[in-house]
């Protein structure tokens, strides 16, 4: 609309030469001219630049650990990690478990890209002008509301495996006995799996909502012809 208006008040006051008449109609009919395919293909690439990057970055060693997204022991667990500080053996238990639910995580992660990108590439173009119009998260709020529980459902027999492969199921089952063998304590078992793939697709998608936003408000970070072309639309 700025675009527009700046041409009109060039041509009607013939305030600007030729040659900055032409410029800005070609800006102003390159905008117009987008399609919803055009804004709907921008958006899966500003999402899969995101998927992209942050399984990238959370797969590494530590990517989880060493990020925002941490993943912290929830309140049940701590209940019995707690308890289980005076059971030799045991006295760092929070502290290990911590590092092996990241460790799993981490290495789900590096299954994680392809899934997101699929899901990304099932979006229709219908809403498309509302979400790119929309928050500088509306493209990942999106995705969160279309794919999270198909992405659950393939992403958590994966952090299943990733469990099993850091042994975190095993020193689990251990400290469970151990804190079983305490009297009088409430028995609490929790499913590591559910809680782990949980934050993890937490963590996923705060790097993609990261990424939006990065791309939404910078343009130095829209690093393709589309990116600059679709979202100079939001600018404008």
């Amino acid at each position: 609309m700025k675009k527009l208006f700046a041409l009109l008040m060039c041509a009607s006051l013939m305030a600007c030469d030729a040659a900055t008449l032409s410029k800005t109609l070609d800006t102003v009919l390159a905008t117009d001219a987008l399609s919803n395919v055009d804004i709907g293909n921008g958006l899966k690439q500003a999402l899969e630049l995101g998927v992209g990057e942050g399984a990238t970055s959370l797969s590494k060693v530590n990517g989880f650990l060493n990020s925002p997204y941490k993943i912290l022991l929830p309140a049940e667990v701590r209940q019995v990690t707690d308890k289980l500080k005076n059971i030799p053996g045991f006295n760092l238990v929070e502290d290990k478990m911590v590092n092996l639910l990241n460790a799993a995580a981490e290495d789900a992660a590096k299954s994680a890209k392809p899934i997101f990108v699929n899901a990304i590439k099932q979006m229709t173009f219908a809403d498309a002008t509302n979400i790119l119009m929309g928050n500088r998260n509306a493209a990942t709020t999106y995705l969160q509301s279309k794919t999270t529980n198909p992405l659950y459902s393939a992403f958590s027999p994966k952090v299943g495996a990733s469990l099993d492969k850091v042994n975190a199921t095993d020193y689990w089952a251990k400290a469970m006995n151990a804190y079983n063998k305490i009297p009088f304590v409430k028995q609490v078992n929790p499913d590591l799996k559910d809680y782990v793939t949980k934050q993890a697709l937490k963590g996923m998608f705060g790097m993609v909502e990261k990424k939006e936003s990065d791309i939404r408000t910078n343009v130095s970070s829209r690093t393709t012809d589309l990116l600059k072309k679709v979202f100079a639309k939001q600018d404008n």
